[in-house]
């Protein structure tokens, strides 16, 4: 009377459990997305953290689903902070591994551009670009028939970005690291800027740094002529007689440049160039004066890595005399106000802002190398083609003279 009652409960029980062994063991896939590079941080974490989950799982820090896909047990094993250590220096490693394999690849690429020859205008950034409306102007001259630039932005994925890239800005974000003021992770993000505009589009001829704070102060047709009639040339400030050169050299440590870098080899300069296409390469290239750069500082008041090593690397690579690194910046900054000392130029505010200051800037010339422009062997003067540094608040004055001024040469 009671064995089919019995034995249909056995059967359930049975069904129960195959139910329960595949719902366990079934995983997720990772999908990442199709605008960002699959990095071997993913592929290590997702291999290292099993992805399946407690049915409740406890409170995690902001980014945390990022880095650990699954969640961690109720009670962490007291090894935990230790393979939270380990982890970050994993993705430390992988971080430089991708870089390298980036650097390799772009100092491959072809020295010579091919025609027409573009302008790469890069900008680093920690913001949305404040002052883009004005650079959209600058990028739509009237009458231009051809594309003879290229944009390309390393974005601080730390940062938010609100609003968004948009217009000529729109998808021209590489893939980008977080960088921070006075750190060689502004020397990394320079690289990579290089290397992408350097794979992307082999008619790049000349690579144009640029700031969030920085403007044009010639129109597009101006500078494009004078940078493409001189595109074996390099601008790049190249100082040797600075007060600090001494304590900036030392930053790292007694000694800790030697062997590769000596004293009497170190230069200082704005981080802000304009590099050929072979000196961009050359930058990328470079295995040799990285690993010195890269060291941390003991001395972060003197220690400014991205003003110390592309100076220091044209100053060491360059043959004497071959009058292809003009040591001297495009970019406008004024280091004389009194605030200079603290390591910030002078910062222009809305009420600053006329057809004076523009044509101020024009008027001045750059100083090139130590003893101001005769210490350069060349006959040839450049003038200014950017300026720096502008507040957010000044984009209405300079949208006011656009037309009539910064675009009118």
């Amino acid at each position: 009377m009671f064995y089919v009652p019995i034995s249909l409960f056995c059967t359930l029980l049975l069904c129960f459990h195959l139910a329960f062994f595949f719902s366990s063991t079934t995983t997720n896939t990772y999908l990442p997305s199709l605008c960002s590079p699959i990095s071997k941080t993913n592929t290590t974490t997702a291999t290292k953290y099993p992805s399946s989950k407690p049915k409740t799982p406890p409170p995690q820090e902001p980014n945390a689903t990022t880095k650990y896909p699954s969640s961690k047990p109720k009670t962490p094993p007291p090894q935990e902070p230790k393979y939270e250590e380990e982890e970050e220096v994993v993705e430390e490693e992988d971080d430089e591994e991708e870089d390298e394999a980036l650097f390799r690849l772009a100092s491959l690429t072809n020295p010579n551009p091919t025609t027409p020859k573009k302008i790469a205008f890069m900008f680093l950034t920690t913001t949305p670009l404040p002052l883009s409306p004005l650079w959209e102007l600058f990028f739509q001259p009237p009458n231009q028939t051809q594309t003879l630039y290229n944009i390309y932005i390393h974005a601080d994925p730390s940062r938010p970005y609100e609003p968004p890239f948009s217009g000529v800005f729109s998808g021209r974000v590489i893939p980008s690291k977080p960088t921070s003021r006075a750190d060689p992770s502004l020397i990394s993000a320079a690289r990579r800027l290089l290397s992408r505009a350097l794979l992307h589009d082999p008619s790049n001829a000349m690579f144009v740094l640029l700031s969030p704070s920085c403007i044009p102060i010639r129109s597009f047709p101006f500078i494009y002529k004078t940078l493409a009639n001189c595109s074996t040339k390099s601008f790049i400030e190249i100082l040797s007689n600075e007060p600090t050169l001494r304590s900036r050299y030392d930053a790292r440590g007694l000694g800790t440049m030697l062997p590769e870098v000596r004293f009497d080899s170190f230069r200082v300069g704005s981080q802000f160039f304009v590099l050929s296409r072979k000196h961009a390469r050359l930058v990328v290239s470079d295995t040799r004066l990285w690993p010195k750069f890269k060291l941390p500082c003991e001395s972060v008041y003197t220690c400014y890595a991205e003003e110390h090593y592309f100076s220091t690397l044209l100053n060491m690579e360059m043959e004497v005399g071959d009058g292809t690194c003009v040591p001297a910046t495009l970019t406008h900054v004024d280091w004389s106000w009194s605030g200079g000392k603290y390591g910030h130029p002078r910062t222009y505010r809305p009420e600053q802002v006329g057809p004076g200051l523009i044509r101020g800037f024009r008027s001045a010339m750059p100083r090139y190398g130590d003893a101001g422009a005769g210490n350069w062997s060349s006959s040839e003067d450049y003038p200014f083609l950017f300026a720096r540094k502008f507040s957010p608040t000044c984009l209405e004055p300079l949208m006011r003279i656009a037309s009539d001024v910064i675009f009118r040469d």
